[in-house]
């Protein structure tokens, strides 16, 4: 190979790469970030290993809404990062009683329907930080819990979670357990 070959060679990898980093950064620095989840307090429906892809986006256009599952900078140590579903919105009231989560806003109370994700057997077994004094969030604050109720360190222990903090919300997740399961189950 001659001396040019290569250099040309060199050079093209070169602008690949470089085209390459002008996309790949963008996306992902204001777009998509992929985030690994660590832990049981999402369990059943996210387990620890889950490979999540998260819109970072969205929220710059949009508030976050109520059971949307985000992943925000932990209010006690911003190093750290949580992945936490969202329960309450700013101007609730939210009390927790007996398994059951009340939401008040001006004249207006509900329950919040979980069967949307999570079981009834889940929901039966939700007895740790079950009964606790009713939060008012101000503005550009959340109410967040983990679905493992037991096992979730969120707004029940640590307060309610600023807007800021919120980095996006999960848009894809990947589960290397379902996909094992899956090859082993197709041969």
């Amino acid at each position: 190979m001659k001396l040019q070959e290569v250099l040309d060679f060199l050079l093209d990898s070169l602008k690949i790469l470089v085209i390459a980093l002008i996309i790949v950064i963008p996306i992902r620095t204001f777009l998509f970030q992929p985030f690994i989840v660590k832990g049981s307090s999402m369990e059943p429906n996210y387990r620890s290993g889950d490979y999540l892809i998260i819109d970072e986006l969205s929220y710059r256009f949009r508030d976050p809404q109520r059971g949307e599952v985000i992943v925000f900078e932990y209010p006690l140590d911003p190093t750290s990062k949580y992945i936490k579903r969202i329960i309450g919105l700013p101007g609730e009231t939210i009390e927790i009683s007996d398994g059951k989560i009340f939401i008040k806003k001006d004249d207006n109370e509900f329950i919040v329907d979980e069967s949307i994700y999570l079981s009834e057997d889940d929901l039966e077994k939700w007895t740790i930080n079950n009964n606790k004094d009713p939060i008012t969030l101000k503005e550009n604050e959340y109410f967040v819990m983990g679905d493992n109720r037991n096992y979730s360190s969120d707004s029940r222990r640590w307060g309610v979670l600023p807007r800021e903090n919120i980095t996006g919300r999960m848009m894809f997740r990947f589960s290397p357990a379902e996909i094992l399961i899956n090859a082993m189950s197709t041969n």
